[in-house]
């Protein structure tokens, strides 16, 4: 089925990779009846950057540049030129004093011999003991692929760490190319060859902007949109879907036909006049972010100057991954040759509360502990944010809320997409972002399907 976007006005909600694919997908096909309302004054959402008095950049986090559509690699391509450096991972694992290459399960000849021994016998035992049906959760599914060894030692800790919640909390539906899962007989010639093994996964390599951090990509993409059919500093206070009204907190309103919105599910519901869909809403769970971003004086120490980022499992630690972002780009700190930096981020949930006044010291506390820095006198920059919308939650509720919300949505003539829109951690990188957008426009014009967020057509009448 297909809607008339040409006689259509169009309203999309939110200047990030999904809204701004979106606004791109419709100019690039003509249609010209169409405004993007952000409440930011800049464009980017979570991909958004940050230069400070200091004169360091920073990300809402650890981002890089990988993807799995020709579509995006153009435009990338197309936006920045030649202004992308290119990087080989190097990703590793601060555990028991000591760091092991990413990923853990195929990296465990680092660790002391008993531990060693402990995860090869689970990994040996779950692929010789069936269990008695499938994983009802995370959890039974961590145990199922890795045994108990890994899963104790790293892929408990570490989810609890990122997600703020127990792995039993999560479905496994999510998972896809996020974990890498086990091959024995590569592990057992790993350990037999004395062999690393850190080639796994979709960001094996990846490229990262020469100048202005990942926001430099949606800066540029939002400059060669109209400027008059984007609005920034203008935030939505209520969404009327009877009378397809939006309602901004400057007290100016809105009419629509089609809504895009990639404001968070929940939120957009609680502000509408939805209320048989408030229920579903309110079973939608996210953590929150916390970035806090380091610059030194100096260079850094010879074990990090190869590092791209490191995961922290153990619970001593605030952070659960480091960056050293000055690796990323030269330009992310004032003069390369006198500064370097370092980017961590700590999660939160009413499950894991943070101590907001103590944070930056507990984070620093970890950085000597984990021995990523020498002392605190290298310090010569701090800098703070908090996303509230950090990471959206695969609970074990979390399909069947979505399962009401989406559809009933679409019906009303409101597409919800994006990180935080269509709420699936699976599909929420940058390029999964941007393709949500560009492909919901493709299926209002043209009929085709969305496949990232496997949305079918619906069959004619």
């Amino acid at each position: 089925m297909t809607l008339a976007l040409d006689k259509a006005k169009v309203a999309i909600i939110g200047a990030g990779p999904a809204g701004l694919g979106a606004a791109w997908r419709l100019q690039e096909l003509g249609f010209e009846n169409w405004t993007l309302f952000e409440k930011e004054t800049y464009p980017g959402g979570l991909a958004a950057s940050f230069s400070d008095a200091a004169g360091f950049t920073w990300d809402i986090g650890g981002h890089v540049q990988f993807s799995h559509y020709p579509y995006f690699d153009n435009l990338m391509d197309r936006l920045l030129g030649s202004g992308w450096l290119r990087h080989k991972r190097e990703s590793w694992i601060w555990i028991g004093e000591r760091f092991v290459p990413y990923p853990f399960q195929h990296n465990i000849r680092h660790l002391p011999r008993q531990e060693m021994r402990d995860c090869l016998e689970g990994l040996i035992r779950a692929r010789t003991e069936s269990p008695a049906s499938p994983p009802a959760n995370f959890e039974e599914w961590i145990l199922g692929q890795f045994g108990e060894g890994i899963a104790r030692q790293f892929m408990l800790p570490y989810n609890y760490k990122v997600w703020g919640c127990s792995p039993r909390e999560l479905n496994c539906r999510w998972i896809g190319e996020r974990v890498a899962k086990v091959d024995l007989e590569r592990v057992v010639f790993n350990l037999l060859d004395a062999r690393d093994d850190l080639g796994w996964g979709p960001n094996d390599t990846f490229r990262f902007p020469l100048h202005g951090g990942t926001g430099a990509i949606w800066t540029k993409l939002a400059g060669r949109l109209p400027p008059e059919r984007l609005v920034f500093g203008k935030r939505l206070r209520r969404l009327d879907a009877t009378r397809r009204v939006l309602h901004f907190q400057d007290g100016s309103e809105e009419d629509y036909d089609i809504l895009i919105s990639t404001a968070p599910l929940d939120w957009l519901v609680r502000r509408s006049d939805l209320e048989d869909l408030k229920d579903a809403a309110g079973r939608l769970a996210h953590s929150s972010t916390h970035v806090v971003g380091i610059g030194l004086a100096g260079e850094p120490p010879e074990h990090l100057r190869s590092k791209t980022w490191m995961y922290f499992p153990e619970s001593h630690t605030p952070f659960y991954r480091a960056t050293v972002y000055s690796n990323y780009s030269p330009n992310n700190v004032p003069d390369i040759r006198r500064f370097w930096s370092l980017m961590l981020e700590v999660s939160e949930s009413p499950a894991k509360p943070v101590d907001d006044e103590r944070l930056v010291d507990s984070v620093i506390d970890g950085l000597l502990s984990a021995r990523l820095i020498e002392d605190q006198a290298s310090i010569v920059d701090v800098w703070r944010y908090r996303a509230e919308y950090g990471y959206p939650t695969p609970t074990l509720s979390r399909d069947e809320a979505l399962g009401i919300l989406l559809p009933a949505l679409d019906e009303l003539g409101i597409f919800s997409r994006g990180r935080f829109g269509a709420w699936k951690y699976e599909v929420s990188n940058q390029d999964h972002s941007l393709m949500q957008g560009v492909e919901l426009v493709d299926r209002l014009a043209a009929g085709s399907q969305e496949r990232t967020l496997g949305v079918a057509v619906p069959p004619a009448p």
